[in-house]
């Protein structure tokens, strides 16, 4: 009995690692089609997948130069209506940053040559 239950575990170990690579191949695909890569990242995967489509639409739509600030207002009002408030965007070709970002809420990705910073912060009530 003891060897059945370990040969199980075992396959379904092997099982599970199987379908997570298939799912990182399938990630990667997608990034690759959007010509996306992430640089920093601990936002979930579907979030992550909005705001690479939100982008690549937005790029596309526009005509001729790229409108950094129009890019980011889009970005921030999708994430604002779609997830709550106090998402921030930074778009451009150049830049540095260091913020301070909710747990699940911080994507650093370029697509093309533009370089994305979308993150959320906590948003507190004041006490007067």
């Amino acid at each position: 009995m003891e060897g059945a239950e370990l040969e199980l575990e075992r396959r379904s170990k092997f099982l599970s690692s199987l379908i997570q690579k298939k799912k990182a191949v399938e990630e990667q695909d997608h990034c690759d089609r959007l010509n996306v890569r992430v640089r920093a990242s601990d936002m979930p995967i579907p979030l992550q997948n909005r705001a690479f489509r939100a982008a690549r639409d937005h790029l596309d739509a526009m005509p001729g130069k790229l409108d950094s600030k129009r890019l980011a207002l889009a970005l921030k009002k999708d994430f604002d209506s779609s997830y709550g408030p106090a998402w921030h965007c930074i778009v451009g070709t150049s830049f540095g940053s260091y913020v301070t970002h909710s747990t699940g809420g911080f994507l650093y990705f370029s697509i093309d040559k533009v370089y994305v910073l979308l993150f959320k912060t906590a948003v507190e009530p004041l006490d007067h």
